[in-house]
């Protein structure tokens, strides 16, 4: 799959987002290392903080069933008019977790590719005393 199609995928998947408080929809597709592709949508709920971006849904789905390792991950907001949406901290941290090392920022009808350590500075893991 090249880049192109996964960032379809994503803007597909924002399509299916629920956010009926914030109408900001959300989409994101992803490759595993295995060459699996899943997709996620974000889904608000009232109470804020209960609400999932849709990175996390796609991420989340891929561990689900097994996965280990992200390649690359596309993000598109179909509702952004000015700007491309990068993903939240919240979500960069959970892909750092799971070793994504390309993004996919997705704008309308154009994307651009980041390596990943460009998206989400000083990703180093930290090393706790014993």
């Amino acid at each position: 799959m090249n880049d192109q199609e996964l960032a379809q995928l994503a803007r597909d998947a924002a399509k299916k987002a629920y956010a009926p408080y914030s109408n900001f929809r959300v989409g994101a597709a992803l490759i595993t290392e295995s060459g699996n592709v899943y997709t996620g949508c974000n889904i608000e709920n009232v109470s804020y903080p209960a609400t999932v971006c849709g990175e996390d849904v796609a991420v989340l789905k891929a561990i689900s069933e097994g996965e280990t390792k992200i390649d690359i991950l596309a993000v598109a907001c179909i509702d952004a008019d000015e700007e491309a949406i990068f993903p939240c901290g919240v979500s960069r941290q959970r892909m750092s977790e799971f070793g994504v090392e390309d993004v996919i920022v997705v704008h309308k009808d154009s994307f651009e590719k980041y390596k990943f350590d460009d998206v989400l500075p000083y990703n180093n893991k930290i090393k706790f005393k014993d």
